[in-house]
């Protein structure tokens, strides 16, 4: 394990779905609700948090409810194009990098998750929980976009499972 990156790693997946579609996957509320998360609210960052924002810009705030986990996971929207490209932070000081393009008929998304600290603890839960995490987020992507089932297990009586 001598060479082995715990600061950052990077995911790629192709969906065979446009571009812009994508993009409102990662920036809009409720399409981020309909792969990823229970519940998103995005807000303008600052202490005064107004009405909720429908979608995610440069410089917004956001809570993130995943689904069997009370507290919400909250961040900031670091950049985001309106086209391509979006970062954020993620899991405290962390950031997530998520860059579109396009090969062929379908977009490539390239997930690079970086800036992961060195402690014992992020290295456990960050750098191999949020690969694993994201392997599974980005795969329930593909399927809604592409065959719209919904990969994740949404019931409580199940308990916490891998796809949560």
């Amino acid at each position: 394990m001598k060479n082995f990156d715990w600061a950052s790693f990077t995911k790629r997946i192709a969906i065979k779905s446009p571009l812009s579609e994508v993009y409102e996957a990662w920036t809009v509320a409720s399409k981020l609700e309909s792969w990823f998360l229970e519940r998103v609210i995005f807000t303008a960052g600052e202490k005064n948090l107004p009405d909720p924002m429908p979608q995610a810009k440069s410089g917004s705030a956001y809570e993130w409810y995943w689904y069997l986990e009370p507290k919400p996971m909250k961040g900031n929207i670091l950049e985001a194009n309106g086209e391509d490209f979006i970062r954020l932070t993620f899991e405290g000081p962390s950031v997530v990098d998520v860059k579109l393009s396009t090969l062929h008929e379908y977009t490539i998304i390239e997930l690079r998750h970086h800036s992961i600290p060195q402690d014992d603890n992020s290295k456990q839960h960050i750098r191999l929980g949020c690969s694993n995490g994201w392997a599974f987020y980005l795969h329930n992507l593909k399927s809604v976009y592409e065959g719209g089932i919904d990969l994740r297990n949404k019931d409580p009586k199940m308990g916490v499972m891998i796809n949560n």
